[in-house]
């Protein structure tokens, strides 16, 4: 069973609902400037709670349907989302992978917050969601994401050339990987 609210040392992960709607934009907006440099563009409808409304119902589909699962961080003791983690694309049967994805509040980051909250999440991507492979394609400059990365034993499986475009510009990103040994 997929828990929908997983509890760290310090931080409360809660699956994508609309209820964190307003959490999620305010989220959004604090940190617009710093999240541009790792991030696709977005047009100022983005920054709106209706917008971050459909696309949490949209995560919660995605969910159901065994697409996706996506968890907004929250320190243990604040009622503010800080970030998220998320499993995308995932596919089952003789794959079983998906791709992570994170990000964390500009003012929380160098606290060893996103590491915790990825390792809750990859216990629930390991253990009840069944995934063999977790992949996480890093901008090489965004060494804050590869330190986290490593720090959970994701191996580097290559640089793919010209991989996403981030804020409106194609940018290569090292492929890393983390294998569920267990299953094996």
């Amino acid at each position: 069973m997929i828990e929908k609210i997983l509890f760290t040392d310090r931080l409360v992960l809660r699956r994508s609902e609309t209820v964190l709607s307003g959490m999620v934009a305010e989220y959004f907006i604090r940190n617009a400037d710093f999240l541009k440099a790792w991030d696709a563009a977005h047009d100022s409808e983005f920054y709106t709670e209706a917008y971050q409304k459909k696309v949490l119902e949209q995560d919660e589909k995605n969910f159901f349907q065994g697409q996706s699962l996506r968890y907004w961080l929250m320190p243990e003791n604040e009622n503010v989302v800080i970030g998220n983690i998320s499993f995308n694309n995932i596919v089952m049967g003789p794959f079983c992978s998906c791709f992570l994805g994170y990000r964390l509040d500009e003012k929380r980051q160098g606290r060893g917050l996103m590491t915790e909250a990825l390792r809750k999440g990859i216990e629930t991507a390991f253990g009840p969601l069944g995934l063999h492979r977790i992949e996480a394609n890093i901008i090489p400059r965004n060494r804050a994401s590869l330190r986290v990365a490593e720090k959970l034993h994701f191996r580097n499986e290559g640089l793919s050339s010209k991989y996403l475009k981030i804020n409106g510009v194609w940018e290569d990103h090292i492929h890393m990987v983390l294998l569920n040994e267990e299953m094996e």
